[in-house]
């Protein structure tokens, strides 16, 4: 199990890193609500509808409080919360939401433990390898991302 990545050159002319080499992550696939439940119902004493009626709720619940301007924590998870992007104003008195407002967005902030070496280690990324997509995978665009064909 590792995280692949896919070998591309910068072909931005403008930019001082022109030609240069980057790794870049690559999505082998997605994993929905439903895979999940049943991943979780095999590993556990919960069925598969008890764990769908979660994740649903729990969806609601969480956009209700983040709207209420709170964050929510997940523990061995991480953080939720709303940001904002506005456009300046002269003053203060010039400042409204109608026309300062420019996005709402979700923030989100995994939890971090401290290793053993006194490292900030991200929930998520505890014991990720990350190895080259092997060069005979070809891949597809399929509505706007890489997906690997088998």
């Amino acid at each position: 199990m590792a995280v692949h990545y896919r070998l591309y050159q910068n072909k931005n002319k403008k930019s001082a890193f022109f030609n240069k080499w980057y790794g870049r992550a690559v999505v082998l696939d997605t994993v929905t609500t439903d895979q999940l439940a049943d991943t979780i119902e095999a590993n556990c004493t919960v069925k598969r509808a008890d764990i769908l009626a979660v994740i649903s709720e729990l969806v609601v619940t969480m956009r209700k409080e983040l709207q209420d301007s709170k964050r929510v924590k997940l523990d061995r998870f991480g953080s939720f919360k709303l940001g904002i992007s506005t456009s300046p104003s002269e003053t203060v008195r010039d400042f409204g939401v109608n026309q300062n407002l420019r996005d709402i967005h979700i923030i989100f902030q995994p939890e971090v433990k401290i290793s053993k070496e006194g490292r900030r280690v991200k929930a998520f990324l505890e014991g990720c390898k990350v190895a080259e997509l092997p060069k005979n995978t070809v891949m597809k665009e399929t509505a706007g991302a890489d997906v690997p064909v088998v």
